[in-house]
């Protein structure tokens, strides 16, 4: 059977699984699993769907292989059908955010009133998500230095005329400032409500254009407006002559990239440990960067993985 054969066989049955209302055994149950972790010698990646998640996922992928596992890659997009297929163990592994991940268990452990558990401490977040994860059977692994969160960008021209670096400086200007975002960023406490109370900027009015959409970079771009919400690992931002300002008094969730794993079938120390060996090396930056060569220059995701950790001596 082929690669593309296997996938969809695959996606089939989480189709089918998730039809029959099926995410693996009761939370009652799995709270009280003793069994040791799983080390299954052949291991599903999940991959979200969008360029980021499919860069990690064949990064992991990769580096099972390079510690000895066989390895394939399911895109599902909806996080509503992957993270049963995760618990259930069709899927063994997926790159996820700390925060939102934590935050999205949250809400489907004690409904979508809960207060949520992800803020900007990492430590707290990992806690709350670790806490909420163990009874579905998944272990969530050490998180990295690579962080894709909410973050907000202005003209370079602006930030240089108004000598901007933070978002605290551009508190302290007194200018008045239109924000190019999703329109629930007048309710969401980490856009326009959090820019005014923690950073006193003059928010004039949020013009709905999207997250980091080229309409919101353009008006930017083009002074429409003053700045855009976007998010940390956007590629594209030097193609509009935008620049991130940084987010000093840290407002955003701690969304740092964790690996989350079925502890029944790929809880082992040494899938912890391969997958490991990225947090020392992956930044930021670093992701950023590999986004861009897949959205602009239209590299192959799972090239632009393997070229990255070959760079970093992570694989033989």
């Amino acid at each position: 059977m082929t690669g593309t054969a296997r996938r969809l066989t695959a996606l089939l049955g989480l189709l089918l699984l998730i039809a029959g209302c099926s995410s693996g055994p009761s939370l009652e149950n799995q709270g009280e699993v003793t069994a040791p972790p799983g080390d299954s010698k052949h291991l599903v990646i999940g991959s979200a769907g969008f360029t980021e998640s499919d860069l990690l996922a064949n990064m992991y992928a990769l580096l099972l292989k390079n510690a000895g596992y066989g390895t394939e890659i399911l895109s599902v997009a909806n996080r509503e059908l992957y993270e049963p297929a995760l618990e259930s163990g069709q899927i063994d592994v997926v790159p996820e955010y700390a925060a939102t991940f934590a935050d999205w268990l949250n809400a489907k452990t004690n409904g979508a009133d809960a207060a949520p558990v992800g803020s900007p401490d990492l430590d707290a977040t990992m806690k709350a998500l670790r806490d909420l994860a163990r009874p579905r059977g998944l272990v969530v692994l050490d998180p990295g230095r690579a962080v894709d969160q909410n973050a907000f960008a202005v003209a370079r021209s602006y930030a240089t005329e108004h000598r901007l670096k933070t978002l605290s400086d551009l508190g302290a200007s007194g200018l008045k400032v239109r924000l190019a975002a999703g329109d629930e960023c007048v309710q969401r406490p980490y856009c326009e409500p959090g820019l005014k109370k923690v950073y006193g900027i003059d928010i004039t009015g949020v013009d709905p254009k999207g997250v980091g959409t080229t309409q919101s970079k353009k008006a930017v771009q083009s002074g429409q407006d003053q700045m855009v919400l976007t998010t940390s690992t956007d590629a594209t931002l030097s193609d509009f002559g935008l620049v991130l300002l940084e987010d000093d008094k840290h407002l955003q969730n701690a969304d740092y990239i964790v690996p989350v794993v079925n502890r029944s079938r790929a809880g082992s120390d040494k899938v912890a440990k391969a997958l490991g060996t990225l947090n020392s090396v992956l930044t930021t930056e670093d992701l950023a960067s590999m986004n861009e060569q897949v959205d602009s220059w239209r590299r192959l995701p799972e090239d632009v993985a393997r070229t990255y950790l070959e760079d970093k001596g992570l694989l033989k």
